[in-house]
């Protein structure tokens, strides 16, 4: 499971064994099950989640109990409710387990600890964190101003693999459409 977390960091930043050891030092590993939650919205948020194994959602639920999707993650990828995780506040999502999961977390303390001694590590965190916020514009540029039909193909282009391991009624809220909807863009 640690193989995994270098190879996501090292796609960035080369790392000694010692740095790696230095660097896993400040993670811990949790196990979840299938609707487990991560994290709730009302609840503290203080880790950041590193997918070793599994899949997640995190989602918001409006006043009129609406569920709105924002991301999903699967392995090597990163989850939290940054807001709450940077600004040390009340977290305003909630983050499930669709599947089973491993996650290697990093709390915000650690986090800032680690990127104060380690340069190359405040670098890789400064490039995820980039990346981040690009694909959430890619997103939200996406809902003002796509069809249902543009999103679900961008949806397929850019998460082939989480095509094959979401159920329809989560990519149809992620999309943002009815899951008729979906299943008429799918079959065209």
């Amino acid at each position: 499971m640690e193989k995994i977390l270098r190879q996501q960091i090292e796609k960035i930043v080369k790392l000694t064994d010692e740095e790696f050891s230095f660097v896993l030092s400040h993670f811990t590993l949790r196990s979840f099950r299938k609707h487990q939650y991560v994290v709730q919205a009302g609840d503290a948020a203080p880790n950041d989640h590193f997918v070793v194994k599994g899949l997640l959602k995190s989602f918001y639920v409006d006043d009129a109990g609406k569920s709105h999707i924002l991301q999903f993650a699967m392995e090597d990828w990163w989850i939290s409710d940054p807001q709450a995780y940077h600004n040390k506040l009340a977290a305003t999502l909630n983050i499930d387990c669709i599947e089973d999961t491993q996650v290697l977390f990093i709390s915000i303390d650690n986090r800032e600890k680690l990127c104060a001694e380690m340069k190359k590590i405040e670098y890789f965190f400064m490039k995820k964190t980039t990346a981040g916020y690009i694909a959430l514009q890619r997103r939200i540029l996406s809902l003002m101003s796509q069809t249902a039909e543009e999103r679900y193909r961008q949806f397929i282009q850019f998460y082939p693999l989480l095509l094959q391991r979401l159920p329809k009624a989560l990519i149809a809220s992620y999309l943002g459409v009815s899951r008729e909807t979906l299943s008429r863009l799918s079959a065209s």
